[in-house]
């Protein structure tokens, strides 16, 4: 494959050749497939669905890397649009979806945090520093009040956003099947950390009423943002799309930062807060990283939570993530195969609540 030329700006035969593929009939009978899944009507074991048809491309699609995206609307789209086609020639029950994939850094930049990009040969998405300062340096973040949702990386998302809306009214089937889900805005914990650093932990202890404070002008900043963003694109019924996974309601938490702290912590300095934003925006799903078994318990019994989607099994207690997840009706996305095949030959029912590629 072909890296992409930066300095090549015709992306549109890669546009057409896409278009061309995208057969809504196909594509819509795979939307139906999830929705029967998202709602728990999937009566299968592990639910890992295929399209009906793998049309392949009718050119080669060039390779791009994440540092090329960074300043360039359509080399983004290229890169996000490939995923697509890659997924239709694979056959794949992945829904066909882009994201304004500017990495972890997108809230943080919003507050002045200083991005920090890897070099080229990483490909890997940009993050942000924390700001300098510590304790001394949020003060100042919540002296100076709600930021501006354009700021920082705020601007490059939502002008990403209009450049896919543009792309989809110019091509047809493009802008009917090619989901856009919202961005990478973590959870406010996460937020929290990339702002203050690791200090944040020991702020837990000794600073607990300024780390709440904190996490209340995070969680305020997230809703600015993410109405901003509906306001742009909005959300469809019921369904919103992640990962190329789909789930009830609206928004897909991060909580990283979760597993680094007791469950007691968690209680008191994540799940509040996540349990906001699922009442602002209707619902949805949680992410973690690494170990979550430890407070899984306790997400269990947030209002809205239809999903999670976890990663690294092998460093979880997968029967309390079971207990805590599909025995109360509240889907896997994403699991790994191998995970869900020694589960079942265990002969424990995941009540068709597990997805797996």
């Amino acid at each position: 494959m072909t890296a992409r030329n930066p300095t090549d700006d015709s992306i549109e035969p890669y546009l057409e050749d896409l278009d061309a593929r995208l057969d809504p009939d196909v594509e819509d009978a795979l939307w139906a497939q999830w929705v029967r899944f998202a709602d728990g009507q999937f009566t299968g074991e592990v639910f890992s669905p295929r399209r009906l048809a793998a049309p392949p491309p009718g050119l080669d699609w060039p390779a791009v890397s994440v540092n090329q995206t960074l300043d360039d609307v359509d080399a983004m789209a290229l890169q996000q649009l490939k995923t697509c086609s890659d997924d239709l020639a694979a056959g794949c029950g992945a829904l066909a979806a882009v994201r304004c994939n500017y990495g972890t850094g997108i809230l943080p930049s919003l507050f002045g945090a200083e991005l920090f990009v890897m070099p080229d040969g990483t490909d890997t998405l940009p993050t942000t520093r924390p700001l300098a300062g510590g304790a001394a340096a949020v003060e100042a973040v919540l002296d100076a009040g709600v930021p501006d949702v354009r700021a920082g990386l705020g601007g490059k998302v939502l002008e990403m956003a209009e450049r896919f809306q543009a792309i989809g009214r110019r091509y047809p089937n493009i802008g009917r099947c090619v989901h856009l889900y919202h961005p990478d805005v973590q959870g406010p914990l996460d937020v929290c950390e990339m702002l203050w650093g690791s200090g944040v932990f020991l702020a837990l202890v000794d600073r607990a009423d300024l780390v709440h404070a904190l996490l209340d002008f995070v969680t305020e900043t997230y809703i600015a943002f993410m109405n901003a963003w509906e306001g742009l694109v909005p959300p469809a019924a019921g369904h919103a799309v992640h990962w190329h996974m789909m789930h009830r309601g609206r928004i897909m938490i991060r909580d990283d930062s979760a597993m680094n702290i007791s469950p007691d912590m968690v209680d008191e300095f994540a799940r509040p807060y996540d349990q906001k934003l699922l009442e602002t925006f209707g619902g949805g799903a949680v992410h973690f990283c690494g170990r979550g078994d430890h407070y899984i318990a306790s997400y269990a019994g947030l209002s809205g939570l239809n999903a999670i989607a976890m990663s690294q099994p092998e460093l979880n207690d997968m029967e309390t993530i079971y207990r805590n997840t599909v025995d109360r009706g509240v889907a896997l996305l994403g699991l790994s195969r191998e995970a869900a095949d020694a589960t079942l030959a265990a002969g424990r029912d995941l009540h068709g609540l597990v997805h797996c590629w």
